[in-house]
């Protein structure tokens, strides 16, 4: 019976130091050696503070600020423990709630089309990005809460717009935290 078995066992062991192992610290120790910055987080480091990360949205919530995605994720919102959309099916009375209470909201704001993203969550609650429509329906307020022309505003979100990956991938994207330093960087100066 222990002839049977062997197999079955040391290939349950031979596999589990191959994948549970020695291949996870092959990874990391490459992606530590080619790509540092973004193995460690992609953290945003200013005046030797950890302000945030390139790959996790963040809640701003002042007028002076470009807003990100609504987040689901953990009790509040944006939080990296607790990543996950709501799953609430398109016809889930909570989900059309919540939409119509935060268009409602933005209409308070703007008198205009309201673009999707700006009511709705990521999939994983942490999106990081918003689309080029989300901040330009955004610029009004964030131009006149800082006291710049629309203009300025609007040519620094077409410089913080990021295109698609490899020219094809995804769809033109604004990191809203990114965009937001650039403000405070404008002012700054």
């Amino acid at each position: 019976m222990f002839s049977e078995l062997r197999p079955a066992i040391l290939m349950t062991v031979v596999l589990t130091i191959v994948t549970g192992i020695i291949y996870p610290l092959a990874v990391t120790g490459l992606s530590d050696l080619l790509l540092p910055y973004q193995a460690g987080g992609s953290l945003i480091v200013r005046d030797r503070t950890i302000i945030g990360s390139e790959l996790l949205g963040q809640q701003f919530a002042a007028p002076r600020y470009f807003h990100p995605r609504p987040s689901t994720a953990g009790d509040k919102g944006y939080d990296p423990t607790a990543s996950g959309g709501s799953n609430l099916g398109a016809i889930d009375q909570r989900l059309i709630d919540r939409v119509k209470d935060a268009a409602a909201q933005l209409h308070t704001e703007r008198a205009a089309p309201i673009p999707v993203d700006l009511v709705t969550t990521s999939g994983s609650g942490l999106d990081p990005h918003i689309t080029p429509a989300a901040a330009e329906f955004q610029i009004p307020r964030v131009a006149s809460a800082r006291g710049l022309p629309e203009a300025d505003v609007r040519e620094l979100v077409r410089r913080q717009t990021e295109g698609r990956q490899l020219g094809v991938l995804g769809e033109p994207r604004v990191n809203v935290l990114l965009l937001n330093l650039a403000l405070d960087d404008r002012i700054a100066r």
